[in-house]
C-alpha cells in the first residue's frame, strides 16, 4: 500500500523539509535554491490558482516550458488538485503541439516566455516569466491547500509518445500506478542523502519519473534547462551531485570534453545510470575511465508501462554492463514471438500500465492485452535472470533520445518539389545511439535551375520538422532497391549506408 494516494503530493511532512529539493541552473551563476517546504508551497498554490478558475475535476493542464523549478512545482500543483497534468514537448512543430492541446482537451497552460506564442490563443495561461499582474509569480501564491484524494483508477497525467501515424499519442497513467513504480523503484535502490542531476527534458518519463523519485525519497535535484557537455559538468562538480540519470548519447558528449574534465573533483558521485537509448560496451568504458570506481548500470522503461519494471537481482548478484536488470517484484514479464522463451519481443503488465492511448482505441487494442503491455522491443534472458535489449521489433530507432520512424522522414522529405523519393535508415553513432540517413532519388531540375543539394535537403528537413529529425547524411540513388515485394529493401539500404560511412562517401 502506497504511502501516497495522489501523485502530486509526494512530499513526506514527516522529514525534513527545510533541506534543499531543487537547485534551478537556469542563471548558473545565480542558481535559485528552494527547500522542500518552498516548492510544497507553490504547488499549493498552483492547485488554488486551478481550483479557483472553476476548472472541472480531471480537466488537462499543459506544461510547455524548459526545466526549471517552477515547471515541477507546477506538474505537483496540477495533480494536488485533481486535474490532469500535460507536458509537452518543447521540440514539436506548432502543428504537432496544436495537435496535442486538441487531443488532451487542454483547459489551462503553464509556460515560459520563449513559448507562450505556441499556446493556442483561446487557451488561458499562465507565464512562468512574466513579471506583471498576471504572471506567475503575481498569480501562484504559495500556501496550505487540502489535497484532493484520487479514486484508484484516476488518471493524473498524459504523456505523448511518438507513433507510426506521426501524429504523438497520447498515454494517460494513473495516480495508483505511478505511486505503485515509484513504491517498486525506491524499495529496490533508494539511498540517503542523494542529489541527482536532470539536464533531460521533464515532458520525457525519464526526467520526470527521476524528479519524482527525489522528492518521493526526500532528496535534492539539480535542474539544468537543457543539456550542454561544459555546463553539465561544472554542475556535476559544483554542486556535489551524487547520482546520475541520463540517457547515453549525454555521457558520450561528456567524455569527450577531457579539456573540461581535467582536475575536477567528483567525490561526491556513487552511481551512474543510463536508458532510454541503446548502450555500447565501449561508452561504459569510456565513462568509467573518466569516473574510476563510479558503477555504471544500463536500465530499461517505457512511457506506456513505467519505469519500474527491471531493479537489482533478489539474490544480490552483479549485473552485468549491458543488462538492464532483473524484474522486480509485483511486475510481470514474458518475452513471446522469438525462438524461445528467453529471447523475444518483451511484453509487461504491472499496476503502472496505462488503460489505453488517448483517443485511440485500434492502437490500444494493438499493444493492450489483459492487461500485457506489448512493448514492440526484442529481448534475451540470460541464465540468471537478468534481461538484455537486443532492438527494435519494428523499424523505429532513437536519437539522443527521441524515437524516430523512417516513414515521417520520408514523407517529409518527399514534399520539397526537388525530391522524387526518399528512403530512411538509421545509422550507428556513438553519442546519438543511431542517426538518420537518406538515400533519396531527385527529380530532373528544370531549365536554368540547380539540382537539390545535401545541405539544401538539411534546411528543408530542420524547417519543417523536429531539428532531431533531420538526416544526418544523404545519398543520391537514380531509383531505390526492392525486396521481393515490391517494398523498398531496407535491409541493402542498411549495408550500403555503412559502406558509405566506412569509406567515407557520403554526398558532400
Amino acid at each position: 500500500m502506497s504511502r501516497w494516494n495522489n501523485l502530486g503530493d509526494l512530499i513526506d511532512r514527516s522529514r525534513d523539509l527545510d533541506r534543499t529539493a531543487v537547485i534551478d541552473l537556469r542563471r548558473p551563476e545565480a542558481p535559485l535554491i528552494l527547500a522542500h517546504a518552498e516548492v510544497d508551497a507553490i504547488a499549493n498554490g498552483v492547485a488554488r490558482l486551478l481550483t479557483d478558475a472553476g476548472l472541472a475535476r480531471g480537466a488537462a493542464v499543459a506544461i510547455l516550458s524548459t526545466n526549471r523549478a517552477e515547471y515541477i512545482a507546477t506538474y505537483f500543483g496540477i495533480m494536488r488538485a485533481g486535474f490532469v497534468a500535460v507536458p509537452v514537448n518543447t521540440k514539436l512543430a506548432q502543428d504537432t503541439i496544436d495537435y496535442i492541446f486538441d487531443d488532451s482537451r487542454i483547459a489551462f497552460a503553464f509556460t515560459d516566455a520563449p513559448r507562450r506564442g505556441q499556446v493556442p490563443a483561446a487557451i488561458p495561461l499562465v507565464d512562468f516569466d512574466d513579471d506583471g499582474p498576471g504572471g506567475f509569480a503575481s498569480r501562484v501564491r504559495p500556501g496550505r491547500f487540502a489535497t484532493v484524494r484520487v479514486a484508484a483508477d484516476e488518471i493524473g497525467q498524459i504523456l505523448y509518445t511518438s507513433g507510426s501515424t506521426g501524429r504523438p499519442k497520447g498515454v494517460p497513467l494513473t495516480h495508483s500506478g505511478q505511486l505503485w513504480a515509484l513504491e517498486a523503484l525506491t524499495a529496490a535502490t533508494e539511498p540517503e542523502a542523494e542529489r541527482s542531476i536532470i539536464a533531460q527534458p521533464l515532458f520525457h518519463m525519464n526526467g520526470l519519473f527521476q524528479s519524482k523519485s527525489v522528492f518521493a525519497t526526500n532528496n535534492s535535484v539539480v535542474y539544468l534547462p537543457g543539456f550542454e557537455a561544459r555546463g553539465y559538468i561544472d554542475a556535476l562538480e559544483r554542486h556535489h551531485v551524487t547520482n546520475v540519470m541520463a540517457v547515453p548519447t549525454m555521457l558520450a558528449r561528456v567524455v569527450k570534453e577531457t579539456a573540461a574534465l581535467e582536475g575536477r573533483d567528483f567525490s561526491r558521485l556513487r552511481r551512474i545510470r543510463m536508458g532510454s537509448a541503446p548502450l555500447t560496451q565501449g561508452l561504459i568504458d569510456r565513462i568509467k575511465a573518466v569516473f574510476p570506481g563510479i558503477p555504471v548500470t544500463n536500465g530499461f522503461g517505457t512511457t506506456e508501462a513505467g519505469p519500474a519494471i527491471f531493479g537489482p537481482h533478489p539474490d544480490g548478484r552483479p549485473q552485468p554492463p549491458l543488462a538492464v536488470g532483473y524484474p522486480l517484484p509485483g511486475g510481470e514479464v514474458k518475452l513471446v514471438d522469438g525462438p524461445d522463451e528467453n529471447e523475444g519481443v518483451l511484453l509487461m503488465r504491472n499496476p503502472a500500465v496505462t488503460p489505453g492511448y488517448l483517443n485511440l482505441p485500434a492502437k490500444s487494442a494493438e499493444v493492450l492485452d489483459d492487461g500485457w503491455y506489448r512493448s514492440g522491443d526484442v529481448f534475451r534472458r540470460d541464465a540468471d535472470g537478468f534481461y538484455f535489449f537486443i532492438g527494435r521489433a519494428d523499424d523505429m530507432f532513437v536519437c539522443s533520445g527521441e524515437n524516430i520512424y523512417p516513414g515521417e522522414v520520408e514523407k517529409l522529405l518527399e514534399r520539397h518539389p526537388q525530391i522524387q523519393q526518399a528512403a530512411v535508415v538509421p545509422l550507428a553513432d556513438e553519442e546519438r545511439g543511431q542517426v538518420p540517413v537518406a538515400f533519396v532519388v531527385a527529380r530532373e531540375p528544370a531549365d536554368g535551375q540547380a539540382g537539390v543539394g545535401v545541405d539544401e535537403i538539411k534546411r528543408f528537413a530542420i524547417a519543417n520538422g523536429p531539428a532531431y529529425q533531420h538526416p544526418r547524411r544523404v545519398a543520391f540513388l537514380p531509383e531505390l532497391p526492392w525486396a521481393g515485394t515490391n517494398k523498398i529493401d531496407r535491409r541493402a539500404l542498411l549495408e550500403r549506408a555503412r559502406e558509405l560511412e566506412s569509406s567515407g562517401s557520403w554526398a558532400a
